[in-house]
């Protein structure tokens, strides 16, 4: 193709786009807008919808519809709560902005929730021409499309914020659960702001809670090294943090990066497990890295290694992978969640295609797109062993942690959207070798998700009920162990041996909920069913909120730390006595 005819293309998309940059537009080539399709199908439409729905409704989903992006101003589309730096920033989305806040959207617009960059300026480009073709249809008029949904009461909704408080306990049943679309599927993403004057967290008596750290790129998963050290993923700066405080310090002493360049970190992990691990393993987008390390290290001692080079074939979707170690050391697991909410175009496969299939996959293993993805997959340390599924139907399974006391794994998962208010529930559970939870075909046991209605009745009886329901877009992220026995903020006796789970929050759903911390029960390592509110205080009202917590650890000194992506903040949870 000659270059004069790929400018006059990229020129026509300027147009479209009523873009006012004509000399940047000559120093770049054209985008293609059907590679755009494709890569806007495979790592943008989970979050963001290209069309509109009957009657050229609104669809919102996870992030704001991009139909008529090109052209609008920042923080304006219709249906979603957008960060007040977006909606403040003035930026006019053209060819050039989109190009621009793409690259890193993090430093583009500080303070904002869209934390994936687009690094690959081929991609940018393809992606901005095919937003260029998402046109508004003649004579319609958003504004009067959007389906507003009535909130639904909040006295008879017991999971709705409002009733979040410290010691307000949960216990959800397979065999309770309401129909698919008892209500809508809601549209109803937070706007993120500021902490407000007055505005406090609840931890139960006893305890005191305060902000650590602040000025944080985007906090995610948060791990501690045996000598105390902090390690914290700064995900969307392609970074680990490392934050080192003596025992019961107000604030770190030491505030370092230790690994960058990295693609999308999320999972951190020490090996081998004692007092002097010799490696750190990163968990990124589609492989593992470790880091020669030895206790005290701020910085990495060389570059990574690469012990696992490819998680999937596919890219996109749900993007957070952990990782993490058996008891024993000998097995490494890793978290890939799936690449859509319920695998809508994966297609279909014949009974003896399936059977082969599974023989190589596992039980209820996805083909396609979502092959070796919604899996716990399973290599040796090393990475030497074949790469295999160790359980399968997790749709996104964010959250890694092997109980210190039974040896067995777990996980924290997000379950799928678009069913109502109360479904799916997320979980915490066991996870069993070789077991299947479901996705996309079922869930919470044998509850076929009408999506897939009829397709799969091979596998009804066959889905492993979760151990531990939590309530429906609650986005349950990193969650832990309790295990301190001393330090000066070591909690009560009662904690030792449970497990707290970071809540991100919903989008989901007609009245918020989520943001919070929540601890789940077990009785000698066994888990009880049920959990209870142990930090909240992050929601303003149904449309606000400032803090979205991420990541759960336990510090040197027995204290819980959490960190939130809100507002970039790490917070310090303490037990301080009677």
């Amino acid at each position: 193709m000659k270059l004069s005819f790929l400018r006059g293309l990229f020129f026509i998309v300027l147009a479209v786009a009523g873009a006012g940059h004509p000399a940047a537009a000559q120093d770049r080539a054209a985008g293609d807008s059907s590679r755009g399709k494709a890569f806007f199908q495979a790592n943008c439409a989970i979050c963001h919808t290209p069309n509109l729905g009957p009657g050229n409704t609104v669809i919102i989903k996870q992030g704001p519809t991009l139909v008529g992006v090109v052209g609008r101003r920042a923080g304006s589309s219709l249906g979603f709560n957008h960060t007040k730096a977006l909606s403040e920033s003035g930026i006019v989305w053209d060819s050039a902005t989109l190009d621009h806040f793409l690259v890193n959207p993090l430093l583009a617009v500080p303070g904002t929730t869209m934390p994936l960059p687009v690094p690959e300026a081929t991609n940018r480009l393809d992606v901005i021409a095919y937003l260029a073709t998402l046109m508004i249809p003649a004579g319609v008029t958003l504004s009067n499309s959007v389906v507003q949904l009535l909130p639904a009461t909040v006295e008879a909704d017991g999971g709705a914020w409002q009733h979040a408080a410290p010691g307000v306990k949960h216990h959800i049943l397979a065999a309770a659960l309401p129909p698919p679309f008892r209500t809508a599927s809601a549209g109803n993403g937070p706007q993120v702001v500021k902490q407000p004057a007055g505005a406090t967290l609840s931890v139960p008596p006893g305890f005191t809670v305060r902000q650590f750290a602040a000025g944080l790129s985007n906090p995610r998963l948060l791990r501690v090294a045996p000598n105390g050290d902090i390690f914290l993923a700064e995900t969307g700066a392609r970074r680990i943090r490392v934050l080192r405080a003596a025992d019961g310090a107000d604030a770190p002493s030491e505030n370092q990066i230790f690994a960058a360049g990295l693609d999308q970190p999320f999972g951190i992990a020490f090996y081998p497990a004692g007092d002097n691990p010799q490696w750190v393993y990163v968990a990124n987008n589609n492989s593992v890295v470790r880091f020669a390390y030895g206790n005290g290290d701020l910085k990495a001692r060389g570059e990574a290694q690469i012990v696992v080079p490819q998680l999937s074939d596919s890219h996109g979707g749900h993007s957070t992978r952990d990782v993490a170690f058996s008891r024993d050391g000998k097995r490494m697991f890793i978290s890939v969640g799936s690449g859509s909410n319920v695998a809508e175009d994966m297609g279909k496969k014949n009974p003896q295609a399936i059977a082969e299939w599974e023989a190589a996959h596992g039980l209820g293993a996805a083909w396609g797109a979502e092959t070796r993805r919604a899996n716990i997959l399973v290599t040796d340390p090393e990475g030497h062993a074949p790469l295999r599924a160790f359980a399968t139907g997790i749709r996104n399974g964010v959250g890694l942690a092997v109980n210190p006391e039974t040896g067995d794994l777990w996980v924290s998962t997000n379950e799928r959207d678009g069913l109502g208010d109360d479904l799916v529930p997320d979980y915490v559970t066991r996870v069993k070798e070789g077991g299947f939870y479901g996705w996309p075909w079922y869930y919470s046991g044998s509850h076929a998700d009408p999506r897939h209605a009829g397709e799969r009745p091979d596998l009804a009886g066959k889905v492993i009920v979760p151990d531990i329901l939590e309530q429906a877009h609650s986005a349950s992220l990193e969650m832990t162990f309790y295990t301190a026995t001393d330090g000066g903020a070591v909690f009560p006796a009662a904690y030792r041996g449970e497990a707290f789970a970071a809540l991100h929050g919903s989008w989901n759903r007609s009245l918020r909920t989520g943001y919070k911390v929540v601890r789940a029960h077990l009785e000698h390592g066994l888990p009880t069913g049920d959990y209870e509110d142990f930090l909240t205080g992050f929601v303003v009202d149904n449309h606000s909120v400032w803090g979205r917590p991420v990541g759960v650890a336990v510090a040197h000194d027995g204290a819980l730390l959490v960190s939130e992506d809100g507002n970039g903040t790490l917070w310090r949870v303490a037990y301080a006595g009677q």
